[in-house]
């Protein structure tokens, strides 16, 4: 059996860092969990109830609820930016809260990794991405939080820091996923 993680990546810089963190999760996983990184973050419009309706929802939020409502697991490689998660992940978990309750990560593992080129190594990015997932309904894995900085860590070629992003997947896949609520 196979284990699928939906991966949103919380930047959208086509050589950013957390991309290529999570591209090498998705590399490297080990057998048995694939690993696929949502596509198309950037064409979500923000979140307005108004159009959200049947028949109306944009595609690019009908294919993001689709793909992490077919995942087992959502992992968020995010940085950080100005002390709280990029726009375009909080607009993404806007878009899989809804319909209130029954929202495409409700009862889902659900975990935050990522890199940012301050002191601070995205704990705030991280808690803030963590937080509206399980307002959401996600099954927050708090164990799966890996926040580094990579001012002075060289964070693709550091064995240890691959090995903490490595065990904190691990721990994704182990967890178990939650019942929606009725």
């Amino acid at each position: 059996m196979t284990t699928t993680v939906a991966v949103l990546v919380g930047s959208l810089r086509a050589d950013s860092v957390n991309r290529r963190v999570a591209e090498r999760l998705r590399d490297d996983a080990p057998e048995g969990v694939r690993l696929e990184i949502v596509e198309g973050l950037d064409l979500l419009p923000f979140y307005n109830e108004d159009v959200d309706v049947p028949g109306r929802t944009p595609e690019a939020a009908v294919r993001l609820r689709d793909q992490v409502g077919a995942a087992d697991r959502v992992l968020a490689v995010t940085p950080e930016y100005n002390g709280t998660m990029p726009a375009v992940l909080n607009n993404a978990l806007d878009w899989l809260s809804r319909p209130y309750g029954a929202g495409a990560v409700v009862g889902k593992p659900f975990g935050v990794v990522g890199v940012t080129p301050t002191p601070y190594g995205g704990k705030w990015s991280h808690a803030d991405a963590a937080r509206s997932a399980g307002i959401a309904g996600a099954a927050v894995v708090e164990d799966v939080t890996v926040s580094q900085s990579s001012i002075d860590v060289d964070v693709l070629g550091d064995e240890a820091v691959q090995q903490r992003l490595s065990d904190a997947l691990a721990t994704l896949v182990a967890a178990e996923a939650q019942p929606a609520a009725a």
